[in-house]
């Protein structure tokens, strides 16, 4: 089987840069609607929505690779990397270390890309590894590198990188290439289509031992920012993980041959889905401001405590809305003193009803 980087003219990727352009005017609008959006925020919210959103980034880039990292534990890290307070609990190594690659992706994204700052990445997203032959490097081992599923026997390739021994040169290739597409550059490459091959580029040469999937996506999002000339911020692993399958499939559909065009058109679908996530998250946080101005002199400390659970469960608020269980859960309350302060946040129109009895759920009310 032929993989892409057999081809005699790779790395030359065959597609049609007109059949994106309506992809790039929608991000550059979308870019436009959410940073305007972020006017309406206030200093100190906007602190916290952008620890919140590099956290989430931080734990979802995780996730889709099957590492299940404690979420607290990554907030509470970028929080003192960013010189905010912090609690005093300890972070494992796995979660400082992924906190550590975010930051510094949020922080120097205008750095050209260099396998110095490479290999410090992998360093980071390997701390406390013992398993791994080469951390802070490129793989040197001599088997090839491989991704399979099915039993031993009876596993299936999808695809095959380049020997350890090519590795360096392909990567000095690709980091020239990176950095000479870059804005304002004599091979500049529009935003998105730069972004896009930049992923599956760097996921053919698989240069790593391990954190591949990571790194790559971590280019990919400096590569949005560095044309933008701002961090973009937006949920990209969130929105990958969401459809983590399509990727998956995505990746292994356009790694056999140079033509990349439904690769690029999934990754444009996927920027704009996290754009619009982060957009909708954004939304949140002002509806968040706006409910306390409405309420904030109706509400007791019970009501208040869980109130700000909720919040913090985000967009997609509690599964299914919050029961009167929940609530005697998280405030402590007796069953009697939880109805009657449910029954008064619905009256007030902080809360809205839904449900009878045991059904019944609460929800926030935005609208009122």
């Amino acid at each position: 089987m032929t993989w892409n980087w057999q081809n005699k003219n790779w790395p030359q990727f065959i597609y049609n840069e007109d059949d994106f352009k309506e992809y790039e005017l929608k991000f550059f609008e979308n870019a436009g609607v959410l940073y305007g959006s972020l006017q309406h925020v206030d200093e100190g919210e906007q602190e916290a929505l952008k620890v919140n959103l590099i956290s989430d980034e931080a734990y979802k880039t995780s996730e889709i690779e099957g590492e299940i990292l404690n979420r607290d534990s990554i907030h509470s890290s970028i929080r003192r990397q960013l010189g905010l307070q912090v609690d005093h609990r300890r972070v494992q190594p796995a979660e400082q270390g992924i906190a550590e690659m975010m930051v510094d992706l949020y922080r120097n994204y205008k750095t050209p890309l260099d396998q110095n700052g490479l290999c410090l990445w992998h360093k980071m997203l390997t701390n406390g590894r013992r398993d791994l032959q080469d951390i802070g490097r490129y793989r040197t081992h001599d088997d090839p590198m491989q991704i399979v599923s099915g039993p031993i026997g009876r596993s299936i390739i999808h695809f095959e990188a380049p020997p350890s021994k090519d590795v360096s040169k392909q990567m000095t290739n690709y980091i020239n290439w990176f950095n000479s597409t870059n804005k304002g550059n004599a091979n500049e490459l529009p935003l998105l289509i730069r972004s896009a091959i930049a992923h599956i580029y760097f996921e053919s040469i698989h240069p790593f031992e391990d954190g591949n999937g990571r790194i790559g996506r971590a280019i990919s999002e400096k590569s949005l920012s560095q044309s933008l000339g701002k961090p973009t911020l937006i949920a990209l692993s969130h929105t990958i993980q969401d459809h983590k399958k399509d990727y998956y499939e995505a990746l292994e559909k356009n790694n056999r041959d140079l033509k990349i065009s439904d690769w690029i058109a999934y990754f444009c679908e996927m920027v704009l889905k996290a754009q619009s996530f982060t957009q909708k998250t954004i939304n949140f946080v002002i509806e968040k401001g706006k409910f306390y101005k409405r309420f904030e002199d109706q509400i007791n400390e019970r009501q208040a405590k869980v109130i700000e659970r909720i919040f913090q469960e985000g967009i997609k608020g509690f599964d299914g809305g919050l029961s009167a269980k929940n609530y005697q859960t998280i405030s402590g309350a007796p069953s009697a003193t939880a109805t009657r302060d449910l029954t008064r946040l619905v009256e007030i129109g902080a809360f809205t009803k839904t449900g009878e009895l045991k059904g019944t759920r609460y929800h926030l009310n935005f609208k009122a």
